[in-house]
């Protein structure tokens, strides 16, 4: 015996409890308590466990902009982060991001925790939504002249007065990781990456900012591969260095193990 406006067939179900809402799940789910097919069992199972894990998410994204409100609200805070701080080739880049506080922008997490696909489509969310944005590379050269200590502070420092530029009115500076005492306003946020949202924001645009010019100079440079590697050290990377030597986006202070090897050749 069939449920007024209750679908019957395990087809018909399954499809109802893919999209429905925690109101309608609930009404659906005492509906088809009694039903004893397998198929229905399991399709309530699988739309309870896609429930719980969108409320785990919209907490989670909760927490991340809670952190903000502790340092004077969203539009007062600009986030910064870092990548590249380990590549033995290509730029360092920082990323600042002021962010409304709303929209919310669904999956911001620690770039290293997102596809490089959904990376590209949070990274482009952010720069509709933010208040202000920046993005800062340091080339190579730079980093093997000035050490990459004050290269990073210089690059954070650029990327906060762009974003005041911008006219951002900034009351606190988040900061991913240790102290770096760039500025006044600094507050340091361990983890900061995986737990502030305007941080997190930072990271994937400058993460895939810097993954887009590896992949256009691995054109240039293609022995190297770096639109694989990115500038890490990888074994293949290593092996091209000792094989090819260093061309202009290698850092030439960390590579100095492998050149040396290259040297003693000849």
């Amino acid at each position: 015996m069939s449920t007024p406006g209750i679908p019957t067939t395990v087809a018909d179900i399954k499809a109802r409890l893919s999209r429905a809402d925690e109101e309608e799940f609930r009404a659906l789910e005492r509906a088809l308590a009694a039903d004893p097919r397998k198929g229905v069992r399991h399709a309530v199972e699988v739309a309870r466990r896609r429930l719980e894990a969108e409320r785990a998410e919209e907490a989670r994204l909760a927490s991340l902009y809670e952190v903000e409100e502790r340092w004077g609200g969203v539009r007062a805070v600009v986030g910064l982060d870092e990548v590249g701080r380990g590549p033995v080739a290509g730029p360092l880049t920082v990323g600042a991001v002021v962010l409304p506080p709303e929209p919310r922008i669904a999956g911001l997490n620690d770039s290293k925790q997102v596809s490089p696909a959904r990376r590209e489509e949070i990274a482009s969310l952010v720069k509709e939504v933010a208040l202000a944005w920046a993005v800062e590379h340091v080339p190579p050269a730079e980093i093997d002249e000035r050490g990459m200590a004050r290269c990073l502070r210089a690059a954070f420092a650029r990327a906060v007065a762009d974003v005041e530029a911008q006219g951002a009115r900034v009351r606190t500076v988040l900061l991913d990781g240790n102290p770096l005492h760039l500025d006044p306003r600094e507050v340091n946020v361990v983890k900061g990456d995986a737990t502030c949202a305007s941080i997190a924001a930072a990271s994937i645009v400058a993460k895939v900012e810097r993954d887009a010019l590896m992949t256009a100079w691995a054109r240039e440079y293609p022995a190297y591969g770096f639109d694989q590697n990115k500038g890490y050290a990888s074994a293949e990377h290593i092996a091209a260095i000792k094989e090819h030597g260093l061309c202009p986006l290698h850092r030439a202070t960390f590579c100095t193990a492998w050149t040396q090897v290259q040297e003693s050749l000849f």
